[in-house]
């Protein structure tokens, strides 16, 4: 099982999950060693094969830090929250974290656009 790290000490992911708005996108970022990388790839993989079947699943694209790096990061986009948290807790999902590495490291956040005039609409 991964460690699970929290981007915002401040605002948790169980803090978002009580939220009831719209559509939001899940940052989330893995960190592993590089001989682990493989491992978190499959692990990762399973995992999205769960979540594209989930009800609000959007989409989903993963990144890799390059020059050998062992980060990654998850971009994926739900209808809302509740979509989200239904998939979250779901125990097919919820069974497949013991497939990560346990050195591992994993941080999720939900995200909602921000419209900067002249720059980028939310």
């Amino acid at each position: 099982m991964p460690k699970f790290i929290e981007m915002d000490q401040t605002v948790t992911l169980a803090d978002q999950l009580k939220d009831e708005g719209g559509s939001v996108v899940l940052i989330n970022t893995f960190v592993a060693r590089a001989a682990d990388a493989d491992r978190l790839l499959a692990a990762w993989t399973a995992d999205a094969e769960v979540m594209t079947r989930q009800p609000g699943f959007v989409s989903t694209q993963l990144h890799r830090g390059i020059a050998g790096s062992g980060v990654f990061l998850n971009y994926a986009v739900w209808d809302s929250v509740a979509d989200f948290r239904a998939a979250f807790t779901n125990p097919e999902f919820r069974a497949r974290l013991s497939d990560y590495p346990e050195t591992a490291t994993v941080s999720p956040h939900l995200f909602r656009k921000v419209d900067v005039p002249g720059i980028c609409e939310a």
